[in-house]
């Protein structure tokens, strides 16, 4: 793909469904009694993975654009699948279904794409492994494929060294097969769209602080689910409409919840001009954004809002090359393990763009306001990285090459053409 500089955006959007509700609206519809009708579903190829692997364990689905109607079996409802399961490029799909997996009366073994299969899976591996779980790394290097024997599961009380919103949804949902309650403890709270859900279908799930405790559930009922704008894809056009000089766009409902929406905390801490309008609160919070054009000031990103925005830090590395001042990222280490190792391939990349971009271990050290250029560089089949390079070539000088773009389809098939749309 070729980008090269643009004008001011104007007009406005609707974002397409939040990936992460998306994947856990047909999951659980699966899982409950009765029939789960979810609208402004998201149509990307990580969640048509999840919808692929459901089907395969005998879930029947009828979907029509952004509608999905999943006809639900209940908790006990699934049947082997007939071959191995393919999560594709989706660590959602993989390691939320490994805890479902885990507590069904057969085996199955489930893999994904050559991403997937380099990521990280002792962190749910080791926690199911307490639970009395069958689990194991078919390779014997704590990655996929996972061979999984379904059996009877105990409670645990399980204290996470990392707040991942996978980890605690893959523990929660083998809670739901246990035979005493599952309590997780993260450092820091993750996003909590499993709690929202279950709650919502009818499981018994309580939060205190950075805890939550899952009771073992005779039943989840299905209930009408309404996905919200995703909020790591209205990102990069936020991004691009603060730097371009002249902009003014609206976002149609964007998903706002608190932990998600650290991006938006971040803008503000960067001076960004960015108006909540039409502001929904009930389940998930959603709200319409008006975004115009800001110079930006360089921040420190840090902490606990670090699990809030994990997806949108490639975004906000880029926006940081065009802010006033340093902007320092640190405590992000979970992005070494993403779809790329991020640090160093966002790096990499706006360096060869003439970015002054330093990584260190746990994030980068930006130093903004020295103009970009184009370059050829590699997204590395890495949808976020993808994404926020495009928003870097409508800003930089001469034109930007993004050799792999096809992975943006991962999230956001119209991606392009929703951009294209705002010139």
């Amino acid at each position: 793909m070729i980008i090269q500089k643009t004008g001011p955006l104007h007009g406005e959007l609707t974002i397409p469904g939040d990936k992460s509700i998306s994947h856990r609206a047909v999951m659980f519809g699966a899982l409950a009694e009765g029939d789960t009708r979810i609208t402004h579903f998201l149509t990307g190829a990580d969640c048509l993975s999840t919808i692929a692997c459901l089907k395969a364990m005998g879930i029947s689905m009828e979907q029509n654009a952004d509608e999905v109607i999943v006809h639900g079996k209940g908790l006990h409802g699934l049947s082997a699948p007939a071959r191995t399961l393919d999560a594709g490029n989706s660590g959602t799909t993989i390691r939320l279904l490994s805890g479902i997996l885990c507590g069904q009366d057969f085996d199955s073994m489930i893999t994904g794409d050559a991403s997937i299969c380099k990521r990280p899976m002792k962190r749910i591996i080791s926690p199911l492994l307490s639970m009395h779980a069958d689990i194991r790394s078919k390779r014997g290097n704590n990655c996929a494929p996972l061979v999984i024997r379904g059996r009877a599961l105990k409670g645990i009380r399980y204290q996470s060294p990392v707040s991942s919103a996978q980890v605690k949804s893959c523990v929660l949902l083998a809670g739901l097969y246990a035979d005493s309650p599952v309590t997780v403890i993260e450092p820091v709270l993750s996003r909590n769209h499993t709690e929202i859900m279950l709650a919502s279908l009818g499981a018994d799930i309580q939060s205190e602080g950075t805890a939550v405790t899952i009771q073992p559930s005779p039943a989840l009922k299905a209930q009408d689910i309404v996905v919200p704008g995703d909020i790591s894809s209205a990102a990069y056009f936020i991004a691009a409409a603060l730097l371009t000089p002249g902009s003014e766009i609206l976002l149609r409902n964007v998903g706002t919840n608190p932990t998600r929406d650290g991006f938006l905390r971040v803008c503000s801490a960067m001076d960004a001009s960015i108006e909540r309008l039409n502001e929904t609160t009930s389940g998930e919070p959603s709200c319409d954004l008006l975004v115009k054009s800001s110079p930006l000031k360089g921040t420190t990103v840090e902490g606990s809002i670090i699990p809030t925005l994990i997806d949108e830090l490639p975004m906000i590395a880029v926006m940081a090359c065009f802010a006033e001042g340093t902007t320092v990222i640190r405590d992000a280490k979970e992005l070494r393990v993403k779809e790329s190792d991020r640090i160093a391939v966002m790096t990499e990349n706006l360096q060869k763009m003439g970015a002054d971009i330093t990584a260190t271990e746990d994030g980068m050290i930006i130093n903004g306001g020295k103009p970009l250029h184009g370059a050829v560089v590699e997204s590395h089949f890495d949808h976020r990285v993808a994404m926020s390079l495009a928003i870097a070539g409508g800003l930089c000088e001469g034109e930007l090459n993004i050799r792999g773009t096809e992975c943006v389809n991962i999230s956001f098939p119209g991606f392009f053409t929703d951009l294209a749309s705002l010139h």
